[in-house]
């Protein structure tokens, strides 16, 4: 009887990511917050982690947006694997208080 050799499981190569988002302006100051520890909530799910949050703060659009005009802006520095962008992705378009938001791979120099 041979034995049929098991694939070995290559690990998941963890890159560093820019997420920026841009969250509804009619929100509260707790709610915003919870809008954000939600998505930090999110990443961690996905095996990311967070290593740095900016809060921009409300900017104004360069263009309407779902008839809005300005927006809470949110910069995060993440870590996580590729393979999970796709979940996260879907996770932020699911959120209501989310208008828009873009992923960006940083150099890992």
């Amino acid at each position: 009887m041979s034995s049929i050799p098991l694939p070995i499981p290559t690990p998941t190569r963890v890159r560093p990511y820019e997420l920026v988002f841009i969250a509804h302006p009619d929100l509260d100051e707790a709610a915003f917050q919870a809008v954000v520890e939600r998505v930090k909530e999110a990443i961690a799910k996905a095996e990311g982690t967070v290593t740095k949050t900016e809060i921009w703060g409300k900017r104004p659009l360069a263009y309407p947006i779902r008839k809005r005009r300005e927006g809470y802006y949110v910069l995060m520095h993440m870590d996580m694997p590729a393979s999970a962008l796709p979940q996260l992705e879907r996770f932020l378009r699911l959120q209501e208080p989310i208008i828009r938001f873009l992923f960006v791979r940083r150099d890992e120099a």
